[in-house]
Parts: structure tokens; sequence; C-alpha cells
């Protein structure tokens, strides 16, 4: 079964550039739909559902912590795995985010096989990878 992502940042270059490394990872991938800040992610979740978010922490408008308290205020997003990709790198900020229920967390600049193996971590049942082979 497909997942729909969600991928919310400012910059449009890292939304394409996500969005082509989940389409060529193997994982099952559905839908991609993409939001530049925390409150346009916030419109188009009351029209569609996605499986996952994958959200920058630093954006104008509504930032990704504004949208985290928004997504656990709200019964029906609150279970909602999230991801944050962020050039904050630090320790203590990656153990905030973790406990205010953050699923992982990946600093920028990742490699497209850093996003992927966190994604396999992070939600199990994502689809094997293509390249290993069983035994």
């Amino acid at each position: 079964m497909t997942k729909d992502v969600l991928i919310v940042d400012d910059s449009a270059l890292m939304r394409s550039f996500i969005q082509r490394t989940l389409l060529v990872s193997g994982l099952e991938i559905g839908h991609c739909l993409e939001a530049s800040n925390g409150a346009e992610a916030l419109v188009l979740l009351q029209n569609r559902q996605v499986d996952l978010i994958l959200t920058d922490l630093n954006m104008p408008v509504m930032d990704g912590e504004e949208l985290l308290e928004n997504l656990h205020s709200n019964s029906a997003l609150c279970a909602l795995p999230v991801i944050v990709i962020s050039t904050d790198s630090t320790h203590k900020r990656a153990e905030q985010l973790h406990l205010k229920g953050v699923s992982g967390y990946l600093c920028k600049p990742f490699t497209p096989e850093q996003l992927i193996g966190l994604l396999r971590g992070a939600l199990p049942g994502w689809g094997a990878d293509p390249m290993e082979t069983s035994p």
C-alpha cells in the first residue's frame, strides 16, 4: 500500500530534491504534496490525508515548531508521523523535538541515502530496500 507524503519547506529546490529522493527510493510512495510553510500545510491537511509529514523548522508565516503545535492540538492529526529536516544541527534541538513526538530528525545538508535510511528506521513497514537480496 502506498503512502502519501506532505513536504513542508520554504525552499522549492529542497522540496523538489526531497520529492525526487522519495520517488526513486524504492519506498511505497503514493502522492507527494508540497507546502512552503506550516500555514499552507494546515490548509492542505483540511482536505487531504497524508501518512507522513517532512518539515523544515525555519520558514516564514508559520515555522515548523508552530506546525507541530497545531498538529498536536488537533485530534485528527496528532498521531501523524513527522520528520524534521533542518539546518539546526544541535543534539539538544533534536532531543527537544523528540520529546515533542517527532518521529525523526535529519540535518541539512543530507544525502538521499540518509533520508531513505531515516524513513526506513522511523517508519517500519514502508517497503523493502530494492537493493537488498534475500539469502
